[in-house]
């Protein structure tokens, strides 16, 4: 077994590889960018190595400095995690070269998966079943637009090189396919850097399948049973489980057969993962499954694999990496349970669920897991952390086990209930949400089921009067120079013939909110709001809430109200935008101008793409108007920056 090991990696996988590694008594060396400097990862580590500025491409990216960093602190093997240099052989090659090895697949191995359309025609000749599409090497659009006919639409436009929904289009009609092609390119090669492209016929009810496979350098390979993949928005994964909901004993067979076939033919070492689609259109049926993808290293999602098997996927990376065998046969391992992991992202569900960034300033997780279950966390940020615009927006994965799939799902529903988080919109109401979503409780599960119910998953509710009143009793007791001060007492004190009151304004959304505060004498608190709300409520006990500089967060459920408490000595300066100007949702990238100053346009038409977290997307007109000012291509903006200013005249 290794002495000392570097990851190459940030966040929450990170941490995770961290605490299998001290369990095994093997050394870790983290590597950090500038924005991380004081990530979790890094303390958590015995050793860190600053590798860059805070851009990937300067630091993660970096295989150099990595590999230096490796052969500088002694570590004898590189853990990619997953993302960045993961899947890339070049890199395995350097650490090699090095004289290091490589915690995962070997070069070859990775080049022979890393291209979709080489993978599918390598799985084709290994007896796989592949999604019939184009998978050939020209890019011509005219030749794409003239096999998307032949596969007959809807066709699906994927990038070949990456994953993670990047560079991926629906299209349904032939007069759309050009401009979904030139998103689709444009979207992979920001990504990956290649902007080749597969055309695929689009399965109706798919359902996303996948199969975790292991194998080690004497050519064993075995099967983890699957995962189900199918609630995604955006092509990204939301919750999986493990196993899949109605998976039958037939499928299953084909499947995990299909899987080791495909792991056996490219000589196979490490974790990896054979992605399928399977036709859900009339039930899950062994011949209705085909080969989407290899991911060669270990999934975000392997958690649900782990809880339902027994295993610790990283401990067997690390032990077959060091030459040791496979350490269970396929006979030893044995499903138990039902599993669930939802993603904690930092991003607004209900604004098509951009990416946001803030600070963490309160972050409070579950303390046990619910009655007949089991929990946990995974998460590299702490409360006081920073969402960066420079990386993925993941906060937490929060996984539970149950004796079955209901038990599990119920689990899930308390867990994200109980889960607290304030300085950042998250998505912990849309996950509670697709958790109690009919279908999904029933297991009637495919792509498209968040698009089609994407309305009422992403609808956040008024907070009610007693949410507002507890925000208004916690902003009363309110001081900068005490924020943690409990709120509940601060209006206790000596009154003459008549209860102490304060007045309190809050703002919730576009709302101004008017509040009196007082305490009656028999220890109650009576709180008087302005309509809509209820004229006056009495508070006995303190809701669940946290306060944080300039704002007051009430939960209920797993959702939560954030009001902001504004500073009464400060001078109003709110400038509305109004229909004059659209702003830019979040940090990010202008990457390309479709209007120009002084030209007329009208309500949906895209006129910019704004690219952040390595995804576009598109700014549209709100009105008909004449643009006075546009941003320029290549501008660098922040949350907030006017992107778009119409002419004053120009609506009404």
């Amino acid at each position: 077994m290794f002495a000392k090991i570097l990851i190459a990696n940030r966040g929450e996988i990170a941490c995770r590889v961290i605490r299998t590694a001290r369990r095994m008594g093997v050394r870790t060396v983290a590597v950090y960018s500038d924005a991380d400097a004081g990530a979790l990862h890094v303390e958590m580590a015995d050793e860190a190595v600053h590798i860059g500025p805070s851009p990937v491409g300067e630091s993660y990216l970096r295989g150099d400095k990595i590999v230096a960093a490796a052969l500088a602190t002694g570590a004898e093997a590189i853990h990619p995690g997953y993302g960045f240099l993961s899947e890339n052989p070049d890199f395995v090659d350097q650490v090699t070269a090095a004289g290091l090895v490589f915690i995962g697949p070997s070069a070859a191995s990775i080049r022979a998966m890393g291209l979709k359309d080489a993978a599918k025609r390598l799985m084709e000749k290994a007896g796989v079943p592949v999604v019939p599409g184009y998978h050939g090497e020209a890019q011509e659009i005219v030749l794409l637009a003239s096999k998307a006919r032949e596969i007959g639409y809807p066709v699906l436009i994927k990038a070949r090189a990456g994953g993670g929904g990047k560079g991926m289009r629906r299209v349904e009609h032939p007069d759309d396919f050009s401009e979904a092609l030139s998103g689709a390119r444009r979207e992979a090669k920001a990504a990956f850097g290649d902007d080749r492209v597969l055309v695929e016929k689009y399965v109706d009810k798919p359902r996303h399948i996948e199969v975790q496979v292991f194998g080690d350098i004497f050519g064993n390979v075995v099967h983890l049973y699957e995962r189900d993949c199918s609630a995604q928005r955006r092509h990204q994964k939301v919750i999986e489980e493990a196993p899949a909901p109605g998976m039958t004993p037939a499928l299953r067979k084909a499947m995990t057969e299909a899987a080791v076939k495909a792991a056996k033919a490219i000589d196979y070492s490490g974790a990896g993962t054979i992605e399928f689609i399977v036709d859900a259109s009339q039930g899950l049926k062994a011949d209705r499954f085909w080969f989407m993808e290899m991911n060669t290293r270990l999934q975000v999602e392997h958690p649900v694999t782990e809880m339902v098997t027994g295993t610790d996927l990283v401990e067997w990376q690390l032990r077959v990496a060091s030459g040791e065998k496979l350490p269970k046969t396929q006979s030893e391992i044995a499903l138990s349970g039902h599993a669930f992991e939802a993603r904690i992202y930092a991003e607004d569900a209900a604004k098509g669920f951009l990416p946001a960034t803030g600070t963490l300033h309160h972050l409070k997780f579950p303390d046990t897991a619910p009655e007949g279950a089991s929990m946990r966390i995974e998460t590299g940020v702490r409360t006081g952390d920073a969402i960066s615009p420079f990386y993925d927006p993941m906060i937490a994965k929060l996984v539970v086990h149950g004796k079955n799939r209901q038990a599990a799902l119920e689990a899930l529903g308390i867990s994200l209930s109980q889960t607290e988080i304030a300085g950042s919109t998250v998505n912990t109401a849309f996950l509670a949400a697709l958790a109690a979503d009919a279908d999904f409780s029933a297991g009637d599960v495919d792509t498209g089921l968040i698009g089609r119910h994407q309305q009422a998953l992403t609808a956040v509710p008024p907070p009610s009067s007693e949410i507002v009143a507890a925000a208004a009793l916690a902003a009363s007791g309110a001081g900068a120079q005490a924020p943690t001060r409990d709120p509940w007492s601060s209006l206790a004190g000596y009154a003459h013939f008549h209860a102490m009151a304060r007045r309190t304004r809050l703002r919730y959304g576009e709302d101004d909110i008017l509040a009196l505060v007082s305490m009656r004498p028999d220890g109650r608190f009576q709180v008087a709001l302005d309509a809509p709300y209820d004229s006056a409520l009495d508070l006995r006990a303190a809701p669940r809430l946290a306060r944080w500089p300039g704002h007051v967060t009430v939960f209920s459920g797993a959702v939560g109200h954030s009001f902001a408490v504004p500073d009464p000595l400060a001078r109003a300066d709110e400038i509305a935008a109004g229909a004059d100007s659209l702003r830019a949702p979040m940090p990010g990238l202008v990457k390309l101008v479709r209007a120009a100053k002084g030209e007329t346009v009208i309500k949906g038409q895209p006129l910019l793409i704004l690219e952040a977290m390595k995804m576009e997307h598109t700014i549209s007109a709100t009105h008909d108007g004449t643009i006075a000012e546009i941003a320029t291509e290549g501008a660098q903006v922040t949350d907030g920056t006017v992107l778009v200013r119409f002419a004053e005249e120009a609506h009404g």
